[in-house]
């Protein structure tokens, strides 16, 4: 948390919008093309920026028997971006639609609780409170940033659910709001 991306990616994951001009070109969602770009500022606009593996998907994670460890591996796309941008991609590639949205909820609840625990531990100095509602803010934007180029990617894709579909529009349409403002 808080350290800085130099030597690896300075924006990780590898869907980010830098990256994925063709992706965003082939886009048939004019009003997902147009948000794209403040979905990426609102991402990056986080004051808590993190180290994140950039491709947290369920295939690159090792997780012991006894279910009591766990290791991550491919860490080809690491760099400096939003939490929520890793924890998005993992969750959606270990729920489908209806569980995903069902477990929304408890995953977060699970996820910054955790954080909390690690980040007390480490006494880096940030307040858990403002970190999370910051990126409990930034969940379904992180969501939507990884649906976008899905969308874009491959528009047939089994991710592309009508969850996912939902919570992107939520997010397109409250930032075609705020920008009307």
């Amino acid at each position: 948390m808080g350290m800085s991306s130099d030597g690896l990616w300075e924006t990780g994951t590898y869907w980010h919008l830098e990256t994925r001009p063709d992706e965003l070109e082939q886009l048939d969602d004019p009003q997902l093309r147009a948000c794209a770009p403040m979905i990426d500022v609102k991402l990056k606009s986080s004051t808590f920026q993190t180290l994140v593996h950039g491709d947290a998907k369920l295939a690159n994670f090792c997780f012991s028997t006894e279910e009591s460890g766990v290791a991550a591996v491919d860490f080809q796309y690491v760099g400096g971006g939003c939490g929520m941008k890793d924890l998005a991609y993992f969750v959606g590639s270990c729920f489908r639609d209806q569980e995903a949205e069902e477990r929304e909820e408890e995953i977060l609840n699970l996820y910054f609780k955790e954080l909390s625990s690690f980040m007390e531990a480490f006494d880096r100095g940030i307040c858990m409170q403002d970190l999370e509602a910051d990126w409990r803010s930034l969940y379904r934007v992180a969501w939507a940033d990884f649906h976008r180029f899905m969308k874009g990617w491959s528009p047939g894709h089994w991710k592309l659910s009508d969850y996912s579909e939902r919570i992107t529009r939520e997010v397109t349409n409250s930032l075609k709001e705020v920008g009307t403002e």
